[in-house]
């Protein structure tokens, strides 16, 4: 293995800036802060992690981005290994500040609380990521509800819904949103003693105590909160005698007239492996659902996050990313990072062009399949008509059209050839299908009310 050199510290110190960028402090601090750099074996970087379960974890979840990352900043880079440090070497690699740490934390508000949290709460929770406030929360249809909710809770002195219970899919809001009830809740009441864990967490802390025989200390320290707010509630599922504790944890915060706000990817009665009584008490209070984004939203978090960034990014390119990446508004958050930073280290100008290469594997992943009777039924639905208007051999203009729309779009957003596509539109011969695909690139640069309902059509059925 070739000893490490200024240049290597120096590329995995441009690294691990560039993923504390994209995913967080909270994320970096907990699994990416830990690594260290090994050393480089030919075009392979070693990575060494303290522990296996922090391996396996880094490996679902970040290995591809760090490779990725690695090929930006080194082109002879081509894969990297994870390795778990010897015993030994742990401690000895956490005494010293990491080789290319990032830089200090941005420094936390309400630094000031009270000593009496002291040092238990500090270790109970996990710290509350300051870019998580309501004031960089883009609000919009799929979320406002949620939100309102949120916000009634931060700016309440007592519960006024016990709990609140935020649902959603992966990267749609809900860990910002309860950061940002911390947020706000710290800034009105300093005293008030919030603390912000996973569930993962909560069965760490949990499963600690019972091995050093100290679960009283564990329970005294969690009930005494005033506001508790955990995270992925889903994983404590098939885990009974962390359920149990769960269960009475909430029963002992609601009697005494704490906040409680919990998270997890569906609702209380749709969370499989939870006792019922536990799954009752999570819908006691409000259920909130957080929708799958919409493109305008998508936008808007895009301008949001270009304004923090202090970085004018082209409108297309902003287009581009609201339309391609839908999934959810952490994806859409790294990749605008990763053109902003690629833009940085080679200089380029951004562009559409430029993002489509840089992003190719996340397109690709988005790449959604759609079908032609999908196309068909869209277009009817768009214009008023019958899904029989397809493939009928009505000629009038007000259906001609729009069929020669829907064989357009069958020719741009499918794979299926001319014959194929005209078999769809009832046994039509694939010379019509030429025909009305010619016909309607010519008129779209003509009319512009045409090109409005293609670009339209083409969301709606990518989206």
């Amino acid at each position: 293995m070739t000893s490490l050199g200024d240049e290597l510290r120096e590329q995995w110190g441009r690294i691990q800036r560039m993923l504390r960028a994209e995913f967080g402090e909270t994320a970096y601090r907990t699994w990416l802060r830990p690594l260290d750099l090994g050393g480089l074996e030919g075009d392979r970087v070693v990575i060494t992690v303290p522990t296996q379960f922090m391996r396996d974890w880094i490996v679902s979840h970040y290995a591809d981005r760090i490779r990725l990352l690695w090929a930006e900043v080194n082109p002879a880079v081509r894969s990297i290994a994870l390795s778990v440090r010897p015993p030994q070497l742990r401690n000895a690699a956490r005494t010293t500040a990491p080789l290319t740490d990032a830089g200090p934390a941005p420094a936390a508000e309400g630094a000031g609380e009270r000593a009496s949290e002291g040092a238990g709460l500090d270790e109970l929770g996990a710290p509350l990521d300051p870019r998580f406030t309501f004031e960089t929360f883009v609000v919009g249809k799929p979320n406002e509800f949620a939100v309102a909710a949120a916000e009634r809770v931060a700016m309440s002195s007592t519960p006024p819904f016990n709990p609140l219970f935020l649902y959603g899919g992966v990267g749609l809001g809900k860990t910002h949103l309860m950061h940002a009830i911390g947020w706000r809740i710290r800034q009105r009441d300093p005293s008030r003693r919030v603390v912000y864990l996973s569930a993962e967490k909560f069965m760490y802390q949990f499963v600690r105590a019972l091995r050093m025989h100290d679960t009283m200390s564990f329970k005294e320290l969690f009930r005494s909160v005033d506001v508790l707010m955990v995270d992925d509630v889903q994983f404590i599922g098939d885990k009974n005698s962390t359920q149990e504790e769960f269960f009475h944890t909430f029963n002992a915060l609601v009697d005494r007239g704490r906040q409680i706000v919990i998270s997890a990817d569906r609702s209380p009665a749709d969370l499989s492996g939870l006792e019922e009584r536990v799954r009752s008490r999570l819908g006691w209070g409000l259920v909130a659902d957080i929708h799958p984004t919409t493109y305008e939203l998508r936008l808007g978090i895009l301008e949001s996050k270009a304004e923090r960034l202090g970085v004018e990014v082209p409108r297309p390119v902003l287009e581009f990313l609201a339309e391609r990446i839908t999934s959810n508004v952490r994806e859409l958050e790294g990749a605008l990072n990763r053109i902003v930073h690629h833009a940085s280290f080679s200089g380029r100008p951004m562009s559409v062009e430029m993002a489509q290469e840089v992003l190719r594997d996340l397109l690709r992943a988005h790449e959604r399949r759609v079908t032609i009777d999908e196309i068909q039924k869209v277009v009817v639905e768009h214009y008023g008509l019958r899904l029989t208007d397809m493939t009928s051999a009505r000629r009038a203009r007000a259906v001609a059209r729009p069929r020669q729309v829907a064989m357009y779009l069958a020719k741009i957003l499918t794979t299926r050839s001319l014959p194929e596509i005209g078999r769809k539109f009832g046994g039509r011969d694939h010379t019509t299908v030429m025909h009305a695909i010619r016909q309607i690139e010519r008129l779209k640069d003509e009319d512009p009310q045409l090109a409005a309902d293609l670009e339209a059509l083409r969301r709606r059925l990518k989206g």
